[in-house]
């Protein structure tokens, strides 16, 4: 027995080297997670003063974004924007463009959506039969290629001297439609009522 087990103890020192290597050896050639930077979410680019157009197939101006500044991530292809303001052209002329501006913005990967926070307005001059309008709100979602938005957020809108407020809004800005999806509550002006006003009488 006292044979045996003398000859077992280098025996097991030899295997416990040999998996201690073995061990060792897969442990160094594994990548060391963020050492080469694909992990880490850091720009790789940070620009001033931004100003990007989005044209249509027939060239024509779609949507024009302006920034403060853009920073750019390559581990998820997103960018962050401060004081973003986004000016949706209507693709008519009867029709006016939509500006959309906001403390910070968050675009996504293939710029099809525009997560936009804090002091979040949308302003739409006169035009026309159109009376300039005004929305605003904390947080807004928009996908600039279909030129519509929404929002979860508390919206006051007013346009001329009506106005609503609510809870949670809907925009197209192909049909010029704001849509408060509850708790609306506000005041409409009578334009027959304002017409009346300046007649007189025979």
């Amino acid at each position: 027995m006292k044979h045996w087990g003398s000859a077992l103890f280098p025996l097991s020192i030899l295997l416990v080297l040999t998996f201690l290597t073995f061990w060792l050896r897969y442990v160094t050639e594994l990548d060391e997670p963020g050492r080469d930077g694909k992990n880490r979410h850091d720009p790789d680019y940070i620009l001033s003063d931004v100003v990007l157009r989005k044209l249509d197939q027939d060239g024509q101006l779609e949507y024009t974004l302006y920034a403060a500044e853009a920073r750019h991530y390559p581990d998820d292809e997103t960018t962050d924007l401060r004081q973003p303001n986004l000016v949706q052209q209507s693709g008519r002329d009867d029709k006016p463009p939509a500006t959309i501006s906001a403390d910070r913005g968050h675009v996504s990967d293939g710029n099809e959506r525009v997560d936009l926070h804090g002091d979040v307005r949308i302003y739409r001059p006169p035009l026309g039969k159109y009376e300039e309008l005004t929305a605003l709100m904390d947080k807004l979602t928009v996908f600039p290629d279909d030129e519509t938005a929404f929002t979860k957020s508390p919206v006051l809108l007013t346009q001329g001297k009506s106005w609503v407020k609510g809870v949670g809004m809907r925009v197209n800005n192909r049909m010029q439609t704001y849509i408060i999806e509850s708790r609306a509550v506000g005041f409409m002006e009578s334009k027959r009522a304002g017409k009346n006003t300046g007649k007189k009488k025979s």
